[in-house]
């Protein structure tokens, strides 16, 4: 059990790193457009490019995480995350900061797969779920949080928070070296056969597949809206309230305290009342209505209750999607982790880019989309069921 706790807990500890970092660049965001005389266009287009390497190489980890192990893939991607951030924090060139967050997106497409794989190996069915919300907990804390701690540490240069995000993700790797040993997979062997014998169902043709297609597209969906609310929060309270860093720090670590808080004590609990299909569809519609109300309220109280809400609905999310997913993947973990990241940074491509070329147009107009998108989200999962072998397994019906 000890050592259950601490592989756990330093995986967390990874995986919190890393998301740490992506959102470390956020309330910076202005002051690069003025130093580099930057549009909402090429912001967009820069927290867009971390997600092309994410997305281009996420399938690849998975399968690589399946193949060479859990810790290999993982280690590489913690080295990869630290040499992007020190990278970031001495470019002073927009080329330079294109390489970084390139290196960067290929980073988190080595952790998050790697990482979901690792914590599914180690738990039970009957422990998963708990693990998973606390992994969720750690994505969503530290890319939310980042940029709390990135409009502190910026009062004492523009750069410090990615030269503090460098040295943790450097330590961190060393740490993995360390402490973590290469999971125990029974059904390994049985997996490696399934595979052989079932080469024609591989590739993009598996993501298709009934019981995975309906799940990767909310994903896509939720994903696209936390990019679009997330990636322009910043230049949307910048511009339409004149915020300083410190009010984004304030607002943005504040709503990650509550989403980890209310998503350690809800989730399992929720998870266990109504299931996974019916707690994303709550979430979804919960983010669609908070999303809107955003445009509208002007009082700065009303817009940290909202911020806050609103994280707690993609936190909530989040888990319940990685649960489903897990329960039904067997012996496919390293795969359902790299579809799940990549249909993740394939939202994030997308989400900055039209959010960035909109935000040119109306600083409103990116949250409209996010919230036009979730509401698809929430049409398609009334069309959700359950696969009969989940079915059978877990009694909750969505």
């Amino acid at each position: 059990m000890r050592s259950y706790r601490i592989t756990l807990g330093l995986l967390l500890m990874n995986i919190f790193i890393a998301f740490l970092g992506i959102g470390l660049v956020i309330p910076v965001l202005p002051t690069l457009m003025n130093e580099l005389s930057l549009t909402g266009t090429i912001v967009g287009n820069l927290t867009a490019a971390f997600a092309v390497a994410q997305f281009l190489f996420s399938p690849l980890s998975g399968r690589a995480a399946d193949r060479f192990g859990r810790k290999p893939v993982l280690v590489t991607g913690l080295f990869l995350f630290g040499i992007s951030e020190l990278l970031f924090g001495v470019g002073t060139t927009i080329e330079v900061l294109f390489l970084s967050r390139i290196l960067g997106g290929i980073s988190a497409a080595c952790i998050m797969p790697a990482a979901t794989a690792f914590i599914a190996d180690i738990t039970t069915e009957d422990t998963r779920s708990k693990a998973m919300g606390y992994m969720s907990a750690a994505i969503n804390t530290g890319f939310i949080i980042g940029p709390g701690i990135g409009g502190m540490l910026a009062d004492f240069g523009s750069r410090i928070p990615f030269f503090f995000a460098g040295g943790l993700g450097t330590l961190s790797g060393i740490l993995s070296i360390i402490l973590l040993t290469e999971p125990q997979r029974a059904s390994l062997q049985h997996g490696r056969r399934a595979e052989q014998a079932d080469q024609g169902r591989r590739g993009l043709r598996r993501i298709f597949a009934p019981h995975y297609v309906i799940v990767f597209v909310l994903i896509f969906i939720a994903s696209f809206g936390l990019a679009a609310f997330e990636s322009f929060f910043s230049l949307f309270v910048d511009h339409k309230f004149r915020f300083t860093p410190k009010d984004i720090a304030i607002i943005i670590t504040g709503g990650a305290a509550f989403g980890a808080v209310a998503q350690v004590l809800l989730f399992d609990r929720l998870i266990r009342l109504w299931g996974e299909i019916r707690l994303i569809r709550y979430c979804l519609i919960m983010a669609a209505v908070l999303v809107f109300l955003m445009t509208v309220v002007h009082a700065y109280l009303w817009i940290l209750l909202v911020t806050f809400l609103v994280f707690v609905g993609f936190d909530l999310f989040r888990p319940a999607a990685t649960t489903y997913l897990a329960n039904l993947a067997g012996d496919e973990q390293g795969f359902v982790g790299g579809m799940n990241s990549m249909f993740t940074s394939l939202a994030n491509i997308f989400g900055p880019i039209v959010g960035g070329i909109l935000f040119d147009v109306d600083v409103n107009y990116p949250y409209y989309l996010a919230s036009i998108t979730l509401v698809l989200g929430i049409v398609l999962t009334l069309f959700w069921r359950r696969p009969a072998q989940q079915t059978e397994r877990r009694p909750v019906r969505g």
